[in-house]
């Protein structure tokens, strides 16, 4: 049996890997026109990447720097650290 999603206040629970395996995906609940816009199979994509994701910190004037550039800052962090030293 399936656990509900949220609880009686309506706080939705921490989901599993169950959960999301039994989910239908974007292309079968949204309209087509809208479903047709989304990239195709975004997992595969993601996992054909050479890049990894990763979390780490950085001090807050630092990514304000970066970001002030606009979009594709977290591939100029990239292109920066590529070129610090060891």
């Amino acid at each position: 049996m399936r656990r509900p999603l949220t609880d009686e206040a309506g706080e939705v629970r921490e989901l599993t890997s169950a959960d999301f395996r039994g989910m239908a995906s974007a292309s079968q609940v949204l309209p087509p026109e809208t479903a047709k816009i989304l990239p195709a199979h975004a997992s595969k994509q993601a996992s054909s990447r050479k890049t990894e994701k990763v979390t780490i910190d950085l001090d807050r004037d630092v990514v304000d720097r970066f970001r002030a550039g606009g979009p594709g800052w977290e591939s100029r962090i990239n292109d920066a650290l590529k070129k610090a030293p060891v």
